[in-house]
């Protein structure tokens, strides 16, 4: 499968929306890009500013939700947990299944991670095994603020270990005026993490699109 596998170094640190991001960039070029993401959790949780991580990625790409994302559950947990609360059972041939469907129509698939690279989907198969299996190169997206060194450089670490090469790293909400603790993260990450760092910009789903013209989606996806 042509495509991206976004992970990041926690939950909450913007992977769907450089997922959504990565997804209009790639459309705004006239490519046909889907979207997966085999699990989604917590939608048991009060709504935010954006919507559901499927429900985003599918008003980016034309597809259903249910597509985007086959399995759903409520509780904010990891997805091996959300699915026994469920007493329902997550099979990693059926995600990978439901990936090459999701593939099956597009020139570009995006696929969005749940949670870190060691969470497990099952308690047998973490995402990092998703995304083995997958073979795309993986975007590792993580704060610009206080802790992001460490959290960011022991992904990375994660994945070279299982055999990844991770293709970038992206910040966000990267600020407009970056202040120098911000800077520093961004370059030591680079240096010590031997890996290009992008930013995205702070948006909303309205700005959405002028955000995602600032990533060099050429570079990696030519």
């Amino acid at each position: 499968m042509r495509g991206l596998f976004v992970t990041g170094t926690d939950t909450g640190v913007g992977k769907s929306v450089v997922a959504a991001a990565i997804c209009t960039g790639l459309a705004a070029q006239g490519a046909r890009v889907a979207a997966f993401k085999p699990v989604v959790t917590g939608l048991d949780d009060e709504p935010g500013d954006w919507p559901p991580d499927h429900e985003l990625l599918a008003s980016v790409t034309g597809q259903e939700p249910s597509a985007v994302a086959p399995w759903r559950f409520g509780p904010p947990a990891s997805p091996h947990l959300a699915a026994e609360l469920a007493g329902a059972a997550l099979e990693p041939s059926e995600l990978l299944a439901a990936a090459r469907r999701a593939a099956a129509w597009a020139d570009a698939l995006v696929c969005e991670g749940v949670g870190g690279l060691m969470v497990p989907i099952t308690p047998g198969y973490l995402v990092r095994d998703l995304a083995l299996d997958m073979r795309m190169p993986l975007v590792v997206v993580a704060r610009p603020g206080l802790g992001t060194i460490n959290h960011t450089l022991l992904t990375l670490e994660a994945a070279r270990a299982a055999g990844l090469e991770p293709l970038t790293v992206v910040m966000t909400p990267w600020p407009e005026a970056p202040s120098r603790l911000e800077r520093s993260n961004r370059e030591t990450v680079e240096r010590l993490g031997s890996v290009p760092v992008a930013t995205l910009p702070a948006c909303t789903p309205a700005s959405l699109a002028a955000a995602a013209a600032a990533l060099p989606l050429a570079d990696w996806l030519p």
